[in-house]
């Protein structure tokens, strides 16, 4: 399970690296040849690939046993990493999380294996052991299936501490949601219509998202977003048909979001990938 944890946050292990932390940040870390392109923001990923439990830097309480992970906002450039943990430095604008999820003072510890954890901690350990070639085609798509990986890491971790909502509000948003996500290509779905499928108000699905820190339309707008950001990683198909089959009647409108939420446009996207 992940839970939230207060701490100050370190430097990291001696390895093969890939770029150094500009002022508020330092450190080596992993290096991955991550696609160009977004804002300078990063969430930091630590995994523990010991066999041994190992502090959070010198003197922290925070440990992480073998196997576990933890998620950080930001890098504080005082402080020294355990040397046996791998860091990896994580574009935001490549994680398809909702925006609350990448706050700088996030710091998440996954103090299991379970959920999604299973899946990234062996992946990471394994890859924060192998040298990775930085241009080679392994190489980039081993960046990208990372920052999928983190992305479900946060997105288990944020509807576990979904929060205000009782058990039967957390239920009935998961079921709004997947109701949402099967019909992304239909650009008429609207509060209303979502509502009505759902036989609840309108009042009381924006008081659903609400709770969950965000909106019905912003969730909406986030999700085909990402659905289009993967098509266009899958197959070289027109900005234009991508836009469409996610629910984007006007292509224009679809790119202009696109570069603001990303930093590029949609083709740049694409050949960067591709």
């Amino acid at each position: 399970m992940t839970r939230p944890i207060t701490s100050s946050r370190p430097r990291t292990p001696e390895r093969e690296v890939s770029e150094t932390l500009p002022e508020d940040d330092s450190g080596p870390f992993v290096g991955l040849p991550w696609p160009a392109g977004g804002d300078d923001r990063h969430l930091y990923l630590g995994v523990n690939p010991s066999d041994r439990t190992l502090p959070l830097h010198p003197g922290s309480v925070h440990v992480l046993g073998p196997g576990d992970l933890i998620v950080l906002g930001t890098v504080p450039p005082d402080c020294r990493l355990a040397e046996e943990l791998a860091f990896f430095r994580v574009p935001c604008f490549l994680l398809d999380v909702p925006e609350e999820a990448l706050r700088r003072d996030a710091l998440i510890k996954v103090g299991d294996r379970a959920g999604s954890a299973a899946l990234v901690s062996p992946f990471l350990s394994a890859v924060a052991k192998a040298p990775w070639a930085r241009d080679s085609a392994v190489g980039r798509r081993l960046a990208l299936n990372t920052a999928d990986l983190v992305s479900l890491l946060l997105s288990e971790g944020q509807e576990n501490s979904a929060g205000d909502l009782g058990d039967p509000g957390r239920d009935l948003l998961a079921r709004v949601q997947t109701h949402i996500q099967e019909n992304l290509g239909d650009s008429s779905m609207s509060p209303e219509s979502i509502a009505r499928a759902h036989h609840i108000s309108v009042r009381y699905l924006h008081k659903l998202f609400q709770a969950h820190g965000t909106t019905v339309g912003a969730w909406i707008r986030q999700r085909r977003l990402a659905a289009c950001r993967l098509e266009l990683r899958r197959r070289r198909r027109s900005v234009a048909v991508v836009a469409q089959s996610c629910g984007f009647t006007s292509p224009s409108h679809f790119s202009r979001l696109f570069r603001q939420t990303y930093g590029l446009s949609p083709r740049q996207w694409q050949n960067s990938v591709l």
